[in-house]
């Protein structure tokens, strides 16, 4: 994989103030086609922030967003999911006693006629987890509420590239999962990028970012301390970006990083 070529989605010079406080500052991100960009930062950080400026949930206050290299206004999350900007919260935002079919579909259901087009549905649902090399799931009409929090997240992850998405931000995918479960999450995560996606993990297990990511971008007190490859950082080096801002050669000026503190 290549830096040469043009980011699917990129931020650059990005600033966020509620009323006197300055969230994130000069902001830059960048998430490229068919690897896993993981976002890395100790609570207070600036990352929730980040992750709802890339949703259109807040308006950024100044800098620049680009998507396949052109300037865009992204407003609200449907101007996001329009460019093809998937999110998976932490909630999953699932419904229990909905099918997974109808989960996947919820708000965006096809018709025939002046009726469901239910065929479709589970025909696409099908294809779907199939893509995405999905074996865990007997049957997609099974309630959600049957699920496991491992299939729960499978689900949650496929209904985001139902809709030829080009990009998918995961929430803590992997939290309050079990060992098999995580294994089955992660290697599910890998598999997008291997699709051609870009895709942006959110994460404070520092194993899982290492094992999955192509790039790990940490967030120090609002500021973008390091944008590295995942294969020349330690977990020990991570941990002091996030905490410190810097680490050996990599991070914030010293001053800044100081400023920041």
């Amino acid at each position: 994989m290549t830096q040469t070529q043009t980011p699917v989605l990129q931020l650059t010079g990005v600033n966020k103030s509620f009323g006197a406080v300055q969230v994130l500052h000069d902001v830059d991100l960048k998430i490229y086609p068919g690897q896993v960009t993981a976002l890395v930062g100790d609570n207070g950080a600036g990352k929730s922030t980040l992750v709802k400026c890339v949703a259109g949930i807040h308006g950024i206050d100044s800098g620049e967003y680009l998507f396949e290299g052109k300037p865009v206004s992204v407003g609200s999350p449907r101007d996001a999911a329009a460019l093809g900007i998937e999110i998976v919260y932490q909630d999953l935002a699932l419904c229990d006693n909905l099918d997974i079919v109808q989960n996947m579909f919820l708000g965006r259901e096809p018709k025939a006629g002046l009726v469901l087009d239910e065929a479709q549905m589970e025909i696409k649902a099908r294809e779907t987890l199939a893509s995405l090399s999905v074996r865990t799931i007997s049957s997609v009409r099974q309630l959600v509420s049957s699920l496991s929090g491992g299939q729960r997240q499978t689900v949650a992850i496929a209904k985001s590239v139902l809709w030829n998405s080009k990009v998918v931000l995961l929430d803590e995918p992997t939290a309050a999962l079990g060992v098999a479960q995580t294994r089955q999450v992660l290697d599910l995560v890998r598999r997008l990028a291997d699709n051609g996606l870009g895709v942006l993990l959110i994460s404070h297990n520092m194993n899982d970012v290492l094992e999955v990511s192509d790039r790990i971008t940490p967030l120090y007190l609002g500021r973008v301390a390091a944008d590295v490859a995942a294969k020349d950082v330690t977990n020990r080096e991570i941990v002091e970006l996030i905490t410190t801002g810097r680490s050996g050669n990599h991070g914030l000026a010293p001053a800044v990083a100081q400023e920041s503190a």
